[in-house]
């Protein structure tokens, strides 16, 4: 073979070369495009199932227990951070003062008692009373019907005539008085003369206040509504004076207390809720833990915004107006409190992902 020959192979088989270099690049361009392609509607159709959010905080029942009773705290029960039950006392007040009034109220009620029966008492000398001066009445008019027959006979003068008229109506007035005085006595029987004692309204007064005056030392032992643990207490030390909240208005000395209950709030966008329902399971990680996580379920969803909530709401006055995206709370309860070892508690950040089970080519095949 010649040397002309041998270079026009050569160049024949460059240009070849190059062809498929260029084939190929083009398949691997246009192909690996469509790939991507395939693979992003694959993934786009298939998806659409998870919802989540970082806009979520865990959170418990809380509550600073206070009294509505004032006093001196006599003794704190409790310590920053102890678990208690429900029932548990968690500081008492000085009783020394809700006794006393408690003591003067069951005085005033066995006085109550005392007054009763001798309104009774009065009304039978009443009555008595009445009756006998009723005779004195009898007497009185026949000695004045007898004067008047003799007075016709000039048998007796006319003043002796009038005295015993005179006596006559001087009888009727005090009967009419003494008459006056058992209604009275009856009337604070309440019209019963054999009105027991516990039935009067002075009594049931009385048997109030000693209502009260218990309730007030019974509330001077302040126990935990419920079982939970303590938060802050260290405000609230023996010789501290606790005022009521229902005369200050606020609360000037309580004990913290977190219950045991916890769950996850989380605000989502409106137009994240169209698949989310009650019973949905819940993925959840909390970022003081990373690589936990824990498993829950949609419990509720709020039936209203957090601006419908709003103490002042956003108007619009000026006619001006722009869209915004409202956030949705959403419960989840978490069903299982502890994994890796490790506790949660109320105020911490999470991140949740709820499993909808929607896919958007369930949509596109029902649109079509």
């Amino acid at each position: 073979m010649s040397v002309v020959d041998n270079a026009y192979t050569a160049t024949a088989g460059t240009a070849s070369l190059w062809a498929d270099k260029a084939r190929l690049r083009r398949v691997l361009m246009f192909g690996g495009v469509g790939l991507f392609l395939a693979i992003a509607g694959a993934l786009y159709l298939t998806g659409g199932r998870p919802v989540s959010s970082d806009n979520s905080y865990i959170r418990a029942n809380k509550l600073m227990v206070t009294t509505d009773v004032s006093g001196m705290v006599q003794s704190v029960g409790v310590r920053e951070g102890q678990q208690v039950t429900a029932g548990q006392v968690l500081f008492t007040l000085d009783p020394q003062p809700f006794q006393i009034a408690l003591d003067n109220a069951k005085a005033a009620l066995a006085s109550t008692v005392q007054d009763v029966e001798s309104t009774r008492a009065l009304y039978r000398a009443a009555i008595a009373q009445v009756a006998a001066q009723q005779a004195q009445v009898n007497v009185d008019r026949a000695t004045y019907g007898r004067y008047q027959a003799l007075a016709k006979q000039n048998a007796i003068a006319a003043m002796q005539v009038d005295t015993a008229h005179a006596a006559w109506l001087s009888a009727e007035a005090s009967l009419a008085s003494l008459k006056q005085n058992a209604a009275t006595q009856l009337a604070k029987l309440n019209g019963n003369p054999n009105l027991p004692a516990e039935q009067t309204p002075a009594y049931l007064k009385a048997q109030a206040q000693v209502a009260e005056a218990q309730r007030q030392l019974d509330h001077a032992t302040v126990r935990a509504p419920f079982g939970g643990t303590v938060g802050e207490v260290d405000s609230l030390q023996p010789g501290t004076l606790v005022i009521s909240a229902l005369s200050a208005f606020t609360t000037t000395s309580a004990v913290g207390l977190i219950g045991k209950d916890l769950w996850i709030s989380a605000d989502l966008k409106e137009t994240e809720l169209t698949h989310v329902h009650p019973g949905q399971p819940v993925s959840i990680s909390v970022d003081t833990y990373p690589g936990c996580t824990w498993s829950g379920h949609v419990d509720s969803v709020s039936a209203g915004s957090d601006s419908s909530f709003s103490a002042l709401p956003a108007e619009n006055g000026s006619g001006n107006w722009v869209k915004v995206v409202q956030r949705i709370p959403v419960r989840i309860a978490i069903d299982h409190h502890s994994a890796c070892g490790v506790a949660l508690r109320a105020g911490m950040s999470s991140v949740i992902s709820i499993d909808t089970g929607h896919r958007r080519w369930y949509r596109l095949m029902n649109d079509l």
